[in-house]
């Protein structure tokens, strides 16, 4: 395996777990993922070529979610970690990964729907015909709320980015 395929390999394992158990990607992620991509690509270019690469990579993988993350489908995490890896792939390896995490993702969101609709099921069967579920697992804040609501993309992020990885061919 090559020094970038570890570098995905760390800073996805690192993003998915964070956005995993916190629903947040800490800033040191994305900036890991920056940071090796640059390293990465010069290393294999050459200074000014690899850092063209990197941030080449770095802004396409940045505007690629930046929609998103504009509609409020996205969080600002989920954009930079992205952009970071862009850095590490560069432009044409983070519009293929783009699009893997795309599909991923799609599966993703319909897999947690599908959960969240078979325990309201599963809810409403329970005694009193769900109405004894109480407020203790109600949200208290609307940040609460939306967290409770949101998916974590990181994961989808990280596959989408080891599959562009895969040796074509």
């Amino acid at each position: 395996m090559t020094v970038q395929v570890w570098i995905a390999i760390l800073v996805g394992l690192a993003a998915s777990i964070d956005d995993l158990a916190r629903r947040h990607i800490a800033n040191w992620i994305p900036a890991a993922a920056l940071a090796g991509g640059f390293g990465w690509q010069i290393g294999q270019n050459g200074l000014w070529p690899g850092a063209g690469y990197a941030l080449g990579g770095a802004a396409v993988g940045f505007a690629v979610f930046l929609i998103f993350y504009l509609m409020g489908g996205m969080g600002g995490g989920d954009v930079k970690l992205m952009a970071g890896f862009g850095a590490l792939l560069g432009v044409s390896g983070v519009l293929w990964a783009a699009l893997l995490t795309a599909g991923i993702g799609g599966h993703l969101a319909l897999a947690v729907l599908a959960g969240r609709a078979a325990k309201r099921v599963v809810g409403r069967l329970g005694t009193n015909g769900g109405a004894a579920r109480g407020d203790a697992s109600a949200p208290v804040t609307p940040e609460e709320a939306q967290t409770k609501e949101s998916i974590p993309y990181a994961p989808a992020i990280t596959l989408g980015v080891w599959l562009s990885l895969v040796p074509k061919g």
